[in-house]
């Protein structure tokens, strides 16, 4: 039957059911100025089971894509492979509604659940690697702990080799090309790259652990369904993601220098540019971001790629500018690996912020690898010079770590 929105076949007896969200433009504190969708999915087996909802403002449109196809109050089984909001937001609705047989999630699932939901929600546990039931099709479950919260899980429907990967290799992309092989690989990428180093960077270690327990499995995976962004569906897409998140969970040195900076009188600013041409002397890649005209966001995500990262700013009232605490803030947060640090900037009558993004750094756990360029008020050719010869020395060092 039509409906307003309707369902998408994304395999056999398998159908997107999902909502598009156009205009968000901030999840987490990072900037997504190109929305996302909230992907649900349902299997028509003997068990109808659902698995994930939506966040609860899409409710109704999750529920005509169902009812396109079928009677919510079918669904026998759903299953939350993430406790999120955006993905429970509608659980409790749905429940009510639907008055499924189980509802299932990870053991630490069940928890959050219960802690997010405050009892109205009774979810049971499935064991790592344990198996979920629906008749004539299977779920295998995985826990996937951290990516990117205690709760996560891996679903695998075995009859159609279709791994239901929660917020894993997802984007906040909003499209209504449903499949990744539709959209422009370049965006993907970039999506991809920005989603990784803003929400799940702090875990890649345990990425990584969970990369290798699924490959152990030996599973064939015909489709990668996120619950975030298109769905991964030829084998070329496939391995191009999963080759991503190896180099994510990596994290290794790169020639590319993120320089970021603020000012108020262009002294820090003509320090960055000073300190970018040494960078670029020596053969490395100098990304040069003023924080008045760039979000926080898109730093990380160019300091995932890279091998170093030098922050300059102007002293106020006694410390850093407000634009480079916030970002280094995020920075600290976020424990991006493997980047070589350095510091400049300008000062009026003391050298306090000086000590200050001394500190951000360690607390960050970037080693500073050069003495600070300090200039007093407006920085001459000397300084100037420093800076550069300063842009030289760090891509010299960072170059000793990729050789």
């Amino acid at each position: 039957m039509t409906k307003p929105f309707n369902a998408k076949k994304i395999a056999e007896n398998v159908y997107w059911v999902g909502a598009i969200d156009w205009q968000l433009a901030d999840f987490h504190g990072y900037k997504t100025e190109r929305g996302t969708t909230y992907n649900a999915f349902l299997i028509l087996g003997e068990k109808i089971t659902l698995i994930d909802t939506v966040k609860r403002p899409y409710m109704e449109e999750m529920l005509s894509r169902i009812s396109s196809i079928v009677d919510p109050t079918k669904i026998d089984i759903i299953v939350s492979n993430h406790a999120e909001l955006d993905h429970t937001g509608c659980l409790p609705e749905m429940i009510k509604l639907a008055a499924p047989e189980k509802v299932y999630a990870s053991p630490m699932g069940v928890k959050a659940i219960d802690d997010l939901f405050h009892g109205q929600v009774k979810a049971e546990a499935v064991i790592d690697k344990g198996t979920i039931d629906l008749g004539d099709f299977h779920l295998t479950c995985l826990e996937t702990r951290m990516i990117h919260w205690p709760d996560s899980m891996f679903s695998y429907l075995n009859e159609r080799q279709l791994l239901f990967s929660q917020d894993a290799f997802g984007m906040h992309l909003a499209t209504a090309k449903l499949f990744a092989d539709e959209n422009c690989p370049d965006l993907l990428k970039r999506e991809s790259d920005k989603y990784f180093a803003n929400i799940v960077l702090p875990y890649a270690k345990m990425v990584g652990a969970t990369l290798t327990k699924f490959k152990a499995l030996n599973l064939p995976v015909s489709m990668i369904a996120p619950d975030h962004g298109p769905i991964w569906r030829t084998q070329e897409d496939i391995q191009k993601v999963l080759s991503w998140y190896d180099n994510y969970v990596a994290q290794p040195f790169t020639k590319k220098v993120v320089i970021i900076y603020d000012t108020m009188w262009g002294s820090t600013q003509r320090l960055a540019s000073a300190f970018a041409e040494g960078v670029e002397a020596e053969g490395c890649v100098p990304r040069v971001i003023c924080l008045k005209s760039t979000d926080r966001s898109e730093v990380m995500r160019e300091l995932m790629n890279a091998g170093a990262l030098a922050v300059g700013s102007c002293t106020m009232n006694n410390g850093i500018f407000p634009t480079v605490a916030d970002c280094l803030t995020y920075i600290k947060g976020l424990k991006p690996q493997n980047i070589l640090g350095a510091i400049f900037g300008s000062y009026g009558w003391n050298l306090l912020a000086f000590e200050e993004l001394k500190a951000y750094f360690e607390k960050a756990g970037i080693p500073l690898v050069l003495p600070n360029v300090q200039a007093k008020m407006i920085p001459d050719e000397e300084k100037l010079l420093e800076a550069y010869e300063n842009g030289r020395a760090l891509a010299k060092e960072l170059l000793t770590k990729i050789s």
